[in-house]
């Protein structure tokens, strides 16, 4: 029996009255009406019904009239903006039924009773066969926002129904074998929440990059949503570690960024003409960040939940309301990208050689392409795009889709993770980097370019054709082992990236590299900021520091979220991070760091390691690193992180490095594990002595290498004897481990040489070593030699 409601509340619907109010009404009713009892706010409202929609066509004489014009369609679409524009002009001259409209009213004065006045709403178009798992209507349909009053109302709902005939919507339905007149249109009312007053946004409760399904990605931008959608701004970023939320005590938020947000949309309720419009932030809104630390994590505790309740990974608008401070779901729909993956390979791309950087920006999916620069204005200029080229341009929205389809890659000026053009590049399997700022200007048409999304969150472009290779690994068949295989990991940004391997954890997480590359700056000039003499520097260290409660809190920060990031990818499994293990001139590089270097002959045997941590010049700064660790473990709440002390060359000095660790919360009887690298031959002449004071060894055999043979690894003219297989340093890792077994302490390597040479991977399995930590794109190399290594010693059957 057909449903002859014209209008029904919200708070009726739930996920299958699809067919009655559209996805995205459906669901909305689902949440207010399933979720309330987990906190989920969602503003209240009504929807007209698909018969409604039905009415409005058939009082209006329109049905056999759209059937015709959309018959008229030619293969080519040639005539697709005239009979658009045509079927809008009917449907917008039509007139409303008056049991519509008397609806319509009553509801409406429902919602402004309880306000005291005509209620400002948010009017949102939903087509009845949209946010189906295998369909995506995003973006197709029209929205209006600050609407007032019953007649505005009233035509807003009338430019609803004829957005189900914009071009796009109708190219969108054609490619995606959807009938046009099987599709109706329901408009959802809702008291519209006021985040022209504060910020609203975008929350994925998987990595929108990786499918990593253990992290929500939140956005946060100034004013209404639509500007994010749009890719009109670069937004604020937060990833919370999902599996830590429900412990009220903990922050798991592992990383942020705030965005540029150089623009917002507001509300001007006067202007019944241009509701909305578009102005410039301030410069104290650009560099602060949208929400607290509090509200990210109410978001990501909804999201969860909503995801929790419909099965999927989800994807969710969010506002807050400037006047309440309230936060509220305002759409969530399912993931269509991520969570229906379903091939069992994994695939890698690394880029070998490239030419020089020409821009940069955010990295939209993991690949790889190389084409000519098409730089368009409008989409109106499809005929000049040809099929394969680099769709350069400043932001782009759903009219655009027919150029992306043809396009090798995609780069905007504009946008964030959840704009439009990343969202599209993604469903098209795209590479696309976003929020270039400067593409348009400075790539030009014909260049031959190469777009690199597989370096991290930062995409590149680099000039020319760059060499790279591609790489499929089948997973399902990998073979289990008892000896664990680990992975090095560098990149904070790219940690993510490797979370499909079946890794038993890092063996080698490298603390100078987030120093380097997320921080920038040297600890010690954040400690002793005073003491930094260069104009310059100064002046970069105040700009980078200020949104921060003290320049310390920057590094703190900084640094816990980085390695936050790379602990989350493989939690619970064990993650070893190496204290800082700069050298003297790496450390000199770092801004302000002049200041706190003395000049070294030899550096690479000198001032580094677990030397500076206990000593006067770097001391403070050791203890940042120590606050870092402990905001990881306390207040974030990653406790599967082990510390691993550096270089250390004697007892006394390991005793020193433990003491000021104890004096900053560390201490080994917290339950932190603490081990020690394995790279001085002091370590194996005095394996057991130091197996007392440490819960650990990690071989550094690039280090040990070169110190047992006397060889400068960096050496050019000694290179060819420079050989972890030599005799002397494998005689030394094995005697390492057979002292720490003796002592039962763990024993693993972390250089370079069994992601290189199977054979060493081999000696390494029959000295017994309990794990081998390797390169990301070597695992699977390595993984298949250790288990043939055991099979052969007769060690078989372990597990993955």
């Amino acid at each position: 029996m057909t449903d002859a409601r014209v209008t029904v509340p919200l708070s009726g619907m739930g996920r299958h009255d699809g067919a009655i109010v559209g996805g995205k009404n459906a669901s909305l009713g689902e949440m207010i009406t399933r979720l309330d009892g987990a906190g989920v706010r969602v503003p209240s409202g009504f929807a007209t019904t698909s018969h409604a929609y039905w009415m409005f066509i058939d009082e209006n004489g329109l049905r056999n009239v759209i059937a015709s014009l959309v018959a008229s369609l030619g293969d080519d679409l040639a005539n697709l903006a005239a009979v658009g524009s045509e079927i809008r002009a009917h449907i917008l001259g039509g007139t409303m039924p008056a049991d519509l409209v008397e609806a319509i009213r009553s509801d409406y004065g429902g919602l402004s009773d309880q306000s005291g006045d005509d209620a400002l709403v948010a009017v949102r178009s939903s087509a009845t066969a949209e946010d189906l798992p295998e369909a995506s209507f995003a973006g197709q349909l029209e929205s209006y926002l600050g609407v007032r009053g019953e007649q505005e109302l009233l035509e807003a709902v009338r430019r609803c129904f004829a957005s189900l005939f914009t071009d796009r919507a109708i190219s969108y339905r054609i490619n995606n074998g959807f009938d046009h007149m099987a599709v109706a249109l329901s408009v959802g009312v809702q008291r519209m929440v006021r985040s022209d007053l504060a910020g609203a946004g975008v929350a994925f409760t998987v990595d929108t990059e990786t499918g990593f399904p253990r992290a929500v990605l939140v956005t946060a931008g100034l004013g209404l949503g639509e500007t994010i959608v749009q890719g009109m701004i670069e937004p604020d970023e937060y990833h919370v570690f999902k599996p830590l939320l429900a412990n009220p005590a903990l922050s798991p938020i592992i990383h942020k960024e705030c965005g540029s947000k150089l623009q917002k949309l507001i509300c001007s309720p006067n202007n019944p003409a241009a509701p909305t419009e578009l102005v410039a932030t301030t410069e104290d809104e650009r560099t602060s960040y949208v929400l607290s630390d509090d509200e990210v994590l109410e978001i990501a505790r909804w999201a969860t939940a909503i995801e929790d309740h419909y099965g999927t990974a989800m994807d969710i608008e969010w506002a807050k309301d400037g006047g309440t401070g309230d936060l509220f779901i305002v759409q969530a729909r399912p993931e269509t990208v991520q969570s229906t993956r379903r091939d069992v390979h994994f695939r890698t791309h690394t880029l070998r050689s490239h030419g020089s950087l020409l821009v940069s920006g955010l990295a939209i999916g993991e690949a790889i392409a190389t084409g000519p620069v098409c730089r368009l204005d409008h989409p109106d200029q499809i005929a000049n795009f040809q099929a394969g080229a680099i769709l350069v341009t400043g932001r782009t929205d759903p009219d655009w889709v027919p150029i992306m389809k043809r396009a090798a890659a995609i780069v905007t000026d504009h946008g964030g993770r959840t704009s439009h053009a990343a969202i599209v590049s993604r469903e098209l399997g795209l590479p696309a980097i976003v929020g270039a700022q400067d593409a348009t200007r400075r790539l030009t048409d014909g260049q031959v370019v190469t777009v690199s999304c597989c370096e991290g969150d930062q995409g590149h472009v680099y000039e020319g054709k760059a060499k790279s290779d591609v790489t499929d690994f089948d997973l399902d068949h990998l073979p289990a082992t008892q000896t664990k295989v680990m992975l090095n990991v560098a990149n904070p940004s790219a940690a993510f990236h490797w979370w499909r391997l079946p890794s038993d954890g890092v063996g080698l997480a490298r603390m100078e590299f987030i120093i380097s590359n997320h921080i920038k700056i040297h600890p010690m000039a954040l400690a002793h900021f005073e003491r930094v003499t260069d104009p310059a520097a100064r002046a970069a260290i105040e700009e980078m520091t200020h949104r921060y409660a003290s320049k310390e809190n920057y590094f703190i920060e900084r640094l816990a979220g980085g390695i936050a990031r790379i602990a989350a990818a493989h939690h619970p499994a064990p993650v070893i991070v190496r204290l800082s293990d700069f050298k003297t001139n790496e450390y000199a590089s770092l801004l302000g760091g002049k200041e706190f270097e003395p000049l070294e002959e030899n550096p690479m045997i000198g001032y580094r390691g677990a030397s500076r941590y206990y000593s006067e010049g770097y001391r403070d700064g050791f203890v940042l690193e120590c606050r870092a660790l402990r905001r990881l473990r306390e207040e974030i709440g990653l406790d599967n992180v082990i510390v691993m002390v550096p270089f250390c060359r004697t007892l006394a000095e390991a005793d020193k490095v433990l003491e000021v660790m104890a004096a900053e919360g560390l201490a080994r009887d917290t339950g932190l594990q603490v081990y020690m690298m394995v790279e001085i031959p002091a370590n194996v002449i005095l394996a057991r002595k130091f197996a007392e004071r440490f819960d650990g060894f990690s071989i550094g055999s690039n280090d040990l290498t070169q110190l047992v043979l006397g060889i400068d690894r960096d050496s050019d003219l000694l290179s060819d004897l420079f050989d972890e297989e030599n005799e002397a340093v494998k005689t030394a890792i094995r005697s390492v481990i057979t002292d720490a077994k003796t002592h039962g302490v763990h024993t693993g390597l972390c250089g370079q040489a069994p992601s290189d040479r199977p054979d060493f991977a081999r000696f390494l399995v029959e000295c017994g070593i309990d794990s081998l930590s390797v390169t990301p794109d070597s695992f699977i190399a390595v993984k298949q030699a250790v288990a043939a290594a055991e099979t052969d010693l007769g060690r078989s059957g372990g597990v993955d």
